[in-house]
């Protein structure tokens, strides 16, 4: 349930603690009863939402207004954010602002530049961009980047429409300081990374160490998704799995090889110790974005586990890193990586807990013990594959609308590369390199990333090799995730009743798409046809319209536009029927413009309203500033319109900002 308003501070507070003091007296007057057990889950959801709003608190920030013309913005490079598809991004500390005050400024602000203007943390720059607050979902439903934003203090996003110039600035405060110089040795030794292996292979061996993704070309990052191989790239569980468990198990076999030492120290706590060291030196490293605290929480909980004498891989652990993370980070709960790094992790412990252990010969000849290990590590390699990809499955279908077909096949291929070769070999290399020693090991590397690399893309040329679905009801990925727990904290034969819930999101039946999608400032729209999605300009709000039509399940069909749309460098009209007619100034059209323009049903209009259209549905400039993107359905002769804004609710990330 998500509430329609944000709720002030004191009420959050208020509800809160009542619900603590219900649980408590429920606990007190029942003895553990029904009700207790019932008064208390509801105080822990309450509470939930109470952490909520705290961390909104916390993070809680100045915004970017939409200035009507580029201006100039002086800071300090903080750290450069993975690209997009206009080129680099910038992350900056802005101590200038247009004429903002010091009170005004945002936190952060993210400016897209071109891949070769890219500068490295800790430059003072000056560059006049293009402004605005973070932008709105692409499509009503769809998934609120100002959101994730917000809790990242991002409080503007631009482009660069000058040079970026180095200027003078004054010394920052010690925090920043030592922000940008943790950033400026990352992308040192990502850059070092690329020299010693080449831009290919370097680019995502950087991109794993450091999480900077700015030499990682388009077609790579594209073959790695469609080949289901793109977790990869992001530093996460995996990537924290293998690093602190390599330490780990690396410390134990030396420590044994010692006798003198193995007898005087517990070995096993020894290199948990080591291991959580190697966990939080890499976190530091990958510049400590979200899915990677993530996953540096959860391996901790598990060394921890190790120093106190408990299993270090069981539900209970997980149950531990879970709350954790939602304390510190409770947006986490809204975000596809924390969704499906919870399921896939709980359905691997629940697969580890129910498979029995493996009965081991005493003194069998190698000849028998190896092809045993190897099949053994075969078929759990294929265990591990399926069940997570299972347990992720309905996230992906639900956020990304994608599915790899053979992501499967590629993941078990590419299991035995990254856990032997890839990932230690990059930790050694990349632990070295600043030493000049790291060259043999990041070689090895390279290899291992080529061969990845070939997977992905044989993979990814495959026919059929992605599947676009489109989003189900908002009230299927609960049901599915519940399935999920079901079917991983059950026990016994009911716990196969969350199997029909878990498949919910692919089984449901879809809605049908809409007739028409107009972006949220209204300068970009498609229509459907059949199964098409045909844009009036295909090149304009093209993230938008990516997202859009995958979300409705619909494949971009850009040559059919000339079919369709008559455009010139002002409007475009709906050839054939004449339904739609668009506007893509933001200067009003004049009295024949307009004419022309009231032809067809519907009107959508970049500007605002000249005159009167009768009989005729006419969106401007002003609907879409309160409601954001739309969606519109045909019924009969009318047009029932579903807007972006009223679905995301009044929240600070969803008000308005003013024009400048």
């Amino acid at each position: 349930m998500v509430l329609p308003v944000e709720p002030p501070l004191w009420l959050a507070l208020l509800v809160g603690l009542s619900a603590v003091a219900v649980a408590f007296a429920a606990r007190v007057l029942t003895q553990g009863g029904v009700a207790a057990l019932g008064a208390g889950l509801l105080a822990l959801a309450v509470m939930g939402g109470v952490t909520g709003k705290l961390r909104t608190e916390q993070v809680r920030g100045p915004v970017s207004p939409d200035f009507a013309a580029p201006v100039v913005v002086e800071g300090f490079v903080v750290d450069v954010a993975s690209p997009g598809s206009g080129g680099g991004r910038l992350l900056i500390a802005p101590t200038r602002l247009a004429a903002l005050t010091f009170y005004e400024l945002p936190h952060r602000i993210r400016i897209t530049v071109p891949r070769e203007a890219v500068v490295g943390p800790g430059s003072t720059i000056r560059v006049r961009a293009g402004l605005g607050p973070p932008p709105p979902p692409a499509s009503p439903g769809a998934y609120d980047f100002a959101r994730d934003a917000w809790f990242d203090r991002v409080g503007g996003v631009g482009f660069a429409v000058t040079e970026v110039q180095p200027i003078a600035l004054a010394q920052p405060p010690i925090r920043l300081r030592l922000a940008m110089a943790v950033n400026a040795m990352r992308w040192s030794l990502a850059r070092r990374i690329v020299t010693t292996m080449g831009e290919r292979s370097g680019g995502i061996a950087a991109a794993m160490v450091t999480g900077h993704e700015a030499w990682i070309s388009p077609e790579q990052t594209e073959a790695m998704r469609a080949s289901g191989l793109a977790h990869i790239l992001s530093i996460s569980g995996l990537h924290m799995a293998i690093v602190g468990g390599f330490v780990f198990f690396a410390a134990r076999l030396l420590i044994a090889l010692v006798p003198w030492v193995a007898l005087r120290i517990d070995g096993k706590k020894a290199a948990a110790l080591l291991g959580l060291a190697a966990v939080g030196t890499y976190l530091i490293l990958s510049g400590a974005p979200s899915p990677a605290v993530r996953a540096a929480i959860t391996a901790a909980v598990a060394f921890l586990a190790i120093l106190a004498d408990r299993r270090a891989i069981s539900l209970d652990a997980l149950a531990v890193a879970a709350m954790v993370i939602l304390l510190l980070y409770p947006e986490a709960a809204t975000e596809p990586g924390f969704q499906m790094s919870f399921a896939a992790t709980a359905a691997l412990v629940a697969l580890v807990e129910a498979l029995p252990r493996p009965v081991r010969e005493i003194q069998a000849p190698w000849w028998i013990r190896w092809p045993q290990a190897a099949g053994t590590w075969i078929v759990a390699s294929i265990a591990i594959s399926l069940v997570a990809g299972l347990a992720t499955g309905p996230f992906a279908m639900h956020h990304f609308n994608r599915v790899a077909s053979y992501g499967l096949i590629a993941n078990l291929l590419v299991a035995p590369i990254s856990s032997f070769l890839m990932m230690p070999f990059l930790a050694v290399g990349a632990a070295l390199e600043p030493l000049g020693l790291g060259a043999p090991f990041l070689a090895v590397a390279g290899w291992s990333i080529d061969m990845m690399t070939a997977i992905a893309e044989r993979t990814a040329g495959a026919p059929g090799a992605t599947v676009t679905v489109a989003t189900g009801p908002d009230w299927t990925l609960p049901v599915a995730f519940l399935g999920i727990l079901i079917l991983c904290l059950w026990q016994g034969r009911l716990r196969w009743v969350g199997l029909p819930l878990a498949a919910v999101v692919a089984l449901w039946p879809r809605p049908t798409p809409p007739d028409l999608w107009v972006s949220s400032d209204g300068s970009a729209l498609a229509v459907r046809r059949g199964e098409q999605a045909v844009p009036a300009r295909p090149e304009s709000r093209r993230f938008a319209l990516d997202v859009w039509s995958r979300r409705r399940g619909l494949a971009i069909d850009g040559a059919a536009s000339p079919e369709l749309f008559d455009c010139n460098r002002r409007r475009c009209l709906a050839t054939g029927a004449g339904e739609v007619a668009h506007w893509n100034q933001r200067r009003a059209p004049n009295a024949d413009a307009f004419a022309e323009l009231c032809r067809a049903k519907v009107v959508v209009l970049r500007s605002p309203t000249p005159g009167d259209c009768p009989g005729v549905l006419v969106l401007d400039a002003a609907d879409f500033e309160a409601g954001g993107s739309a969606e519109l359905y045909r019924q009969g002769d009318h047009w029932r319109i579903v807007w972006a804004e009223p679905l995301r609710g009044r929240r600070p990330w969803t008000e308005p900002a003013r024009m400048r």
